[in-house]
């Protein structure tokens, strides 16, 4: 099931990429299929992105690339809702497979998208005009690290999953068994392994020097391309909500302390203090009582 939710991830990334290259560079599929060309010979090296390759390439009838025929409503068979389903439920934060989900259901109410692309205004232009070359090579590391985030929830979610069950998971051997004859199989995978392997135990993907180290390359880049995204007014929830999700990662302070208290205010519902963690009640307006909504049945 994660496996499949992943994959719902990887395709919609490299749909976004693939989105933006055509709308704010201009791109032809033949030039978008050299690219993809270009990536299946390095980190992003996969079997998604060298069929993403082939379907860009590939002719109508006409002579016509036949990706610009085809109706832009994705289906869905369930997995990756059941994979959202599921990190609701374990409290596991697995956004990017979410928006990807998501994608689809927008995708889908193909009516209503266009008479709101009538009625509901952009920017003035979807055009990026600075180094083209530059930003493909952005959109690259954006694909790249915002693949780690995707695979960092996946793998999240799945320990959390081992230790509500009692499993007993062998990362490097899904990794390896992922690689082997997957959708999703990859280079990218051999890396999650090695790491893996060192260090059964490992927290978090991203703890891994490996990881680290690639997401910190790849950072300007990623968030120059989220950045043009939603200043040339063009979708790219997957990619923006895995650097959403990088940066409240690594945040030792997050807003929730004023969550907590809006909870409290109107709900009673308590609060832990920093200092030494005790639940508390405050009597927010002086009109309140002390009763906290943990301490009684209604």
């Amino acid at each position: 099931m994660v496996h499949n939710g992943i994959e719902y991830g990887d395709m919609q990334m490299i749909c976004e990429a693939y989105h933006i290259m055509k709308e704010a560079l201009g791109l032809s599929a033949d030039e978008l299929s050299d690219i993809f060309t270009e990536w299946n010979k390095g980190e992003l090296d996969s079997y998604l992105i060298e069929i993403t390759r082939d379907i860009l390439k590939f002719k109508d009838t006409d002579g016509s690339p036949l990706v610009d025929h085809i109706k832009d409503t994705a289906g869905q068979k369930g997995t990756g809702k059941w994979t959202v389903i599921d990190a609701l439920d374990n409290g596991m934060p697995v956004t990017l497979i979410g928006e990807a989900v998501f994608a689809r259901c927008l995708s889908s109410i193909k009516k209503e998208r266009v008479n709101a692309s009538k009625l509901l205004g952009g920017p003035a232009s979807s055009k990026y005009t600075g180094d083209k070359k530059k930003f493909i090579h952005d959109v690259s590391k954006a694909l790249y690290a915002s693949k780690i985030i995707s695979y960092a929830q996946g793998f999240m979610l799945m320990r959390e999953a081992a230790a509500k069950y009692n499993w007993k998971l062998n990362n490097a051997g899904i990794a390896l068994m992922w690689r082997g004859g997957c959708i999703i199989r990859s280079v990218f995978l051999g890396d999650i392994k090695t790491a893996y392997t060192k260090n059964p135990t490992l927290e978090n993907l991203l703890f891994d020097p490996f990881f680290t180290k690639a997401v910190s390359e790849a950072a300007d880049g990623w968030r120059n391309v989220v950045a043009q995204a939603a200043l040339l007014g063009i979708p790219a929830p997957a990619l923006s909500s895995a650097l959403a999700f990088f940066d409240g990662y690594r945040h030792a302070v997050l807003p929730a302390n004023l969550l907590q208290a809006q909870r409290d205010y109107f709900g009673a519902h308590t609060y832990q203090r920093l200092e030494d963690d005790t639940w508390v009640h405050t009597n927010w307006t002086g009109r309140g009582g002390n009763t906290a909504s943990t301490t009684y049945s209604a």
